[in-house]
């Protein structure tokens, strides 16, 4: 077998999301590709719970939200091949996408599908892209690879740990690492806010006592064979260091917790437009990239800040994947661009095909800095679509915006999403 309705590429929480509304859409024949031995993605290795909330109505740890999605996977007969990487991914003369594999089980073989959903999911900035003067020393990792050598496998990384970064994955495991008995003497971060959510700021720094130092970065890495120690210094307001400021502590173990990166080296490759706000591809209200019949969703098309989100929109996704294949392309109707403006970093959807929207479209975005009592504005022209009070903002958190389809029936040119100060 080598032709499918729907192959959808990623196995973690929004290709297993994705693949489920897809069946339940009426799509029998689909696949689900992981490169990884198991279903789950890099929930596995998250023990942590403050999973599921929205989903399930309950805390769950990591491993226990993925459990709960592969259990439905195997319960719908959904089948899955594992241990498989998808080499390339290209577009026939007849329309059919082509999924280039390799795998113990298939060796090298092409497999062709109606429709695609790209669901890879996103990786970690590592620290040659951070430009960090000093040698490559033993004990200098990224949160996420340290976090899979403790969770998953049980190694003991180090005594004495600074974090550089304060996103999520760098936060948790400055608790992880506390508890695992090693001193955590500071957690740096190159902002002047927290790139984490507040409740893990809260109940992994605060609650230990570990030091957030905010407008900070590593500037300096000492020890040649093993690591001795960094140099933190603070930054003005142009993220440069401050002569002066540098402060040494002493450490054996550096986790770099500085940006994800959605995958998207095989979406390039097939010519699938990319935003560079977002390093994933420009998508409309379906979540349909620029070639017919190809999806993305999750982490691959944004960094979201809760699973429970992504699995939301990659449903959203296996959704429209059904819907292609059931009822073909439909024909496009006018397009309306949706335009980031002031504080806005980026929107997902970029456009919105008026033929093809529902009852209710998502915007979601995630804005440049800390905002307090402003008002979220979207417009088109001179009419407002949407107004809402807020009395804070902060870049962690993802904002989601529902646009009735009434509202945007009666509009004609672009939609303009910003944010404006609220007058006391």
């Amino acid at each position: 077998m080598n032709k499918y309705d729907l192959i959808v590429i990623g196995g973690g929480p929004a290709g297993m999301a994705a693949a489920l509304s897809a069946k339940k859409a009426g799509i029998n024949d689909l696949l689900i590709v992981e490169r990884d031995s198991v279903l789950g993605g890099i929930l596995n290795q998250c023990i942590h719970n403050g999973f599921g909330l929205h989903t399930f109505k309950e805390e769950l740890t990591g491993p226990e939200y993925a459990e709960r999605y592969s259990d439905m996977v195997k319960q719908e007969e959904i089948p899955y091949e594992l241990n498989t990487m998808v080499l390339s991914l290209e577009q026939t003369e007849d329309g059919l996408k082509a999924v280039t594999v390799i795998s113990p089980k298939r060796g090298v073989q092409t497999l062709y599908a109606k429709a695609v959903i790209l669901a890879m999911g996103c990786r970690e900035r590592p620290r040659g892209a951070l430009n960090i003067p000093g040698f490559r020393p033993q004990g200098v990792y990224t949160a996420g690879t340290a976090q899979k050598l403790v969770n998953l496998e049980g190694a003991k990384i180090g005594k004495q740990v600074v974090i550089l970064g304060s996103g999520d994955i760098g936060l948790i495991m400055a608790r992880r690492m506390t508890l695992e008995g090693a001193k955590v003497t500071a957690v740096a971060e190159l902002m002047p806010y927290s790139s984490g959510l507040k409740r893990n700021i809260v109940q992994c720094l605060d609650d230990f006592g570990i030091p957030l130092l905010l407008s900070h970065t590593v500037v300096d890495i000492k020890g040649r064979e093993k690591l001795e120690g960094v140099y933190i210094a603070k930054v003005d307001e142009k993220l440069r260091p401050i002569e002066g400021t540098e402060e040494y502590y002493p450490c054996d173990t550096l986790l770099l917790s500085c940006g994800l990166i959605p995958e998207n080296e095989l979406s390039l490759g097939a010519g699938i437009e990319i935003d560079p706000r977002t390093n994933g591809a420009f998508v409309d209200e379906s979540l349909e990239t620029n070639i017919s019949g190809v999806f993305a969703c999750g982490n691959v098309l944004h960094v979201h800040d809760l699973v429970d989100f992504v699995s939301e929109e990659s449903s959203r996704a296996g959704a429209s994947a059904a819907e292609y294949i059931l009822s073909g392309d439909r024909q496009k109707g006018r397009v309306i661009d949706v335009n980031a403006g002031n504080g806005v970093r980026y929107t997902v959807p970029c456009r919105i095909d008026l033929n093809k929207t529902s009852e209710l479209t998502h915007i979601r975005f995630r804005v440049t800095g800390v905002f307090k009592n402003t008002a979220i504005v979207v417009k088109s022209g001179d009419k407002e679509l949407l107004r809402k009070r807020t009395q804070i903002l902060v870049p962690s958190e993802m904002v989601d915006l529902l646009l009735k389809k009434e509202k945007l029936s009666e509009i004609d040119q672009s939609i303009d999403v910003y944010i404006e100060e609220v007058q006391k």
